[in-house]
């Protein structure tokens, strides 16, 4: 069964209907330019609410080490997604999960970049677009992902109900996600458009 991560989570209504809907994962943007970026204290009452068994996901840009610290430090997220130039080492000094998020542009070596990250739970692919770390909307395609990777892939980049069944029969993720495509505004989810997701998901997943 394919997961789903639902990411850009910015109040605690959308987060619940996520959780309801099925989603595996909730992801929370610590990253200012972002504008489903959330602070601590906001995510904080999030996460008090949220059932058992959903993973949150903090995702962080070229972080300070002194904001990662400080996010760390007062939120018990439970895997870290890294979508800047952090180095392996960098990304797991946290002692916590983390994946990596990868943007698909020409002369990517994904079979070294799993190698090169490989104390990683997985690794996010994401569409490139020049000056943009990730929420771009855009799809990349797929067929430049090679099979047989040795780390689990968390297919990003576009995804919204409409495509996303297409998405996991071709390439066989581990997971997906998903933020601008089920959102009503940025920042703002369509619970109606999250459940159609989780749904075009499952229906296709094995």
């Amino acid at each position: 069964m394919t997961r789903v991560k639902i990411c850009g989570i910015t109040n605690l209504p959308d987060a619940l209907a996520a959780a309801a809907a099925g989603a595996d994962a909730l992801g929370f943007v610590f990253y200012e330019p972002s504008p489903r970026c959330v602070n601590i204290d906001a995510a904080k009452t999030i996460l008090a609410e949220l059932p058992p068994f959903v993973t949150t996901v903090g995702l962080f840009v070229n972080a300070e080490q002194a904001f990662l610290e400080s996010v760390l430090g007062r939120l018990p997220l439970d895997l870290l997604q890294f979508h800047g130039d952090e180095t392996e080492a960098e990304c797991r000094q946290w002692g916590r999960p983390y994946i990596k998020a990868l943007r698909m542009q020409e002369g990517l070596d994904l079979v070294e970049q799993c190698q090169t990250y490989h104390s990683s739970r997985g690794i996010l692919l994401d569409a490139f677009v020049a000056g943009k770390p990730g929420g771009t909307g855009q799809v990349f395609d797929w067929n430049t992902i090679p099979p047989g990777l040795e780390k689990p892939i968390v297919l990003a980049g576009g995804l919204d109900p409409s495509n996303v069944g297409a998405a996991v029969k071709q390439v066989r993720p581990w997971a997906v996600d998903v933020s601008g495509g089920v959102e009503a505004a940025k920042g703002v989810k369509d619970h109606a458009l999250i459940k159609a997701f989780i749904t075009g998901v499952h229906s296709v997943s094995e």
